[in-house]
C-alpha cells in the first residue's frame, strides 16, 4: 500500500467536533500510502477533536476552506461526530467545496454522520450509500438509497457507518483515490 498514492494530494474537511478516530485513522493510512495531507477547515488555527461524547487532541489546519481550491487536491475525506458535520453543513463555504468535488467527478469518502454535508450539498441522489444509522432518512429523502453495510463504494464516493468500520473504510477510500476522476459520478 506504501507509495499507492505517490504525487496525489488529499483534502480532509473537518471542523470542531470531529471523531477523532474518524479523522486520524484515514489521515495516516492516506498518508502512510503516500499522499499528501490537507486538513482544511472553515476557520484557521486548529479544530478540538472529540472521542464520542469527551474532548480529545487538537489539530492544526493547514488552509481555510475559502483559501482552498478543489483543483489542488485529488480527493476529500469528510470524517464524522455529530458536531462536526452539522456545523459543515451551515456553511456555504464548505458545502459548495464539497460539492465541486463530485462536479470535477474526484473520489469522496464520507463517514459516519459526514454524508449529512453531503445532503446538503446535494450529491447523494440515485446513489447507494450508508451511515450511521440515524441519518438513514436524511439520506432517503435526499433521493438515495441507505444500505446497512461496513463499507460502500458507488462510482466514486466511499461511505461508511461507524469507527469499527475504519479499517474497511480506509481501504476502499485509499483503492478510490488511487483509480482518480470517476468520469460517470452524479452530482
Amino acid at each position: 500500500m506504501a507509495g499507492q498514492l505517490s504525487g496525489k494530494r488529499v483534502a480532509f474537511l473537518a471542523a470542531d467536533g470531529v471523531e477523532q478516530i474518524e479523522l486520524t485513522e484515514p489521515l495516516d493510512a492516506v498518508k502512510g500510502a503516500g499522499a499528501e495531507v490537507e486538513l482544511i477547515s472553515v476557520s484557521s488555527g486548529e479544530i478540538q477533536g472529540f472521542n464520542h461524547l469527551d474532548k480529545g487532541d487538537k489539530f492544526s489546519v493547514d488552509r481555510t476552506v475559502s483559501d482552498a481550491s478543489v483543483s489542488d487536491y485529488d480527493g476529500l475525506v469528510l470524517p464524522g461526530g455529530v458536531a462536526n458535520p452539522d456545523f459543515l453543513r451551515t456553511q456555504k463555504e464548505a458545502v459548495d467545496f464539497v460539492r465541486t468535488f463530485f462536479e470535477e467527478h474526484k473520489p469522496v469518502s464520507a463517514i459516519c454522520h459526514a454524508p449529512w454535508t453531503l445532503i446538503e450539498a446535494g450529491v447523494l441522489s440515485g446513489r447507494t450509500v450508508t451511515s450511521w444509522p440515524s441519518l438513514r432518512t436524511d439520506i432517503r429523502n435526499a433521493g438515495a438509497t441507505w444500505v446497512d453495510e461496513e463499507v460502500v463504494v458507488d462510482n466514486g464516493l466511499t461511505t461508511s457507518r461507524k469507527p469499527d468500520d475504519l479499517k474497511a473504510f480506509c481501504a476502499k477510500t485509499i483503492e478510490e483515490l488511487a483509480e482518480g476522476k470517476h468520469d460517470k459520478q452524479t452530482t
